[in-house]
């Protein structure tokens, strides 16, 4: 089968070295080239088109910013619907609104024959490479069944959850565990900083009993030293839990918590820590308390 990334930043990248290491043809696209680099370095044939791309694969994966950016490179000028073929399948594996991703599958199928999946995925560029992302995918039943082989190259676990819409229902609400985490680590570290306790005892206590996390044994040490590089920008968190506001407004759900943490990252990103990792969420927790030795 042949692969086809659109959106070559961190993720798309990960995804697309995985994809090579694991013996596909690759076609590539980003809007900046520069960020194609090292796919093409790999052995990616890098497209000047979304069209391009949709042409010469058989299973495409998206992974932009938003819907509006979906919808550029299917919909827009030599997107990818210009480059439609039998059998041509397309992934979004980018975080958008449950409804805009059932409305772009509609559109997508009704205007162009292309079936889109949503395959949403949690795991960052370094599980991407290692395939160890966990992929959460929905739509057409044959689709999926035709791709899951590569789905399940670039992944320890592939969940099919049903129709479009689906996946990114789930995956928002995944995202929320990400920025309620990260937050509740900022706090607790700050809590035994203030007490005057190294807060790597109060990782390895943490770490020790059923509450321990992924994020507390691999992030929350770089947290306590104060370092955040990052592998998911806090300003892409921050457009998630938007789109979960948006989401439960909708719905007229009420989460106080969660509109709690929206405010929590929305100041972070005033205060310009946006392109730091989701964890420097600490920092700005941190620049409240008062500073110790």
């Amino acid at each position: 089968m042949r692969v086809g990334i659109i959106g070559t930043g961190m993720l798309g990248a990960g995804v697309g070295l995985r994809m090579i290491d694991s013996g596909y043809k690759v076609a590539a696209y980003n809007r900046t080239r520069s960020a194609t680099v090292d796919l093409e370095n790999a052995g990616a044939a890098i497209m000047d088109t979304p069209r391009d791309v949709a042409a010469s694969s058989d299973f495409v994966i998206i992974c932009v910013t938003d819907a509006d950016a979906v919808r550029s490179v299917v919909f827009g000028d030599d997107g990818v619907a210009a480059g439609a073929h039998d059998g041509l399948v397309v992934g979004d594996m980018s975080t958008i609104d449950p409804d805009d991703s059932r409305k772009i599958a509609d559109r997508m199928h009704a205007e162009c024959g292309i079936k889109m999946l949503g395959v949403p995925v949690m795991g960052g560029p370094d599980a991407a490479k290692a395939g160890t992302l966990v992929v959460i995918a929905d739509g057409d039943k044959q689709a999926y069944n035709a791709c899951s082989g590569v789905l399940g190259d670039i992944s320890q676990a592939v969940h099919y959850v049903g129709t479009n819409g689906t996946a990114h229902t789930i995956k928002i609400a995944m995202n929320l565990q990400i920025a309620s985490l990260a937050l509740s680590l900022s706090e607790g570290i700050e809590i035994v900083r203030g007490g005057d306790v190294d807060p790597e005892l109060f990782l390895t206590v943490l770490n020790s009993t059923y509450f321990g996390t992924g994020m507390s044994k691999k992030k929350a040490h770089n947290m306590v030293r104060g370092e955040y590089s990052p592998t998911f920008l806090l300003r892409n968190l921050k457009k998630d839990l938007g789109l979960i506001m948006g989401f439960i407004d909708a719905r007229k759900i009420r989460l106080d918590v969660a509109k709690a943490i929206d405010g929590a990252y929305a100041d972070a990103v005033a205060a310009g820590l946006g392109e730091l990792d989701y964890t420097g969420i600490h920092k700005h927790i941190q620049s409240g308390s008062p500073k110790r030795a």
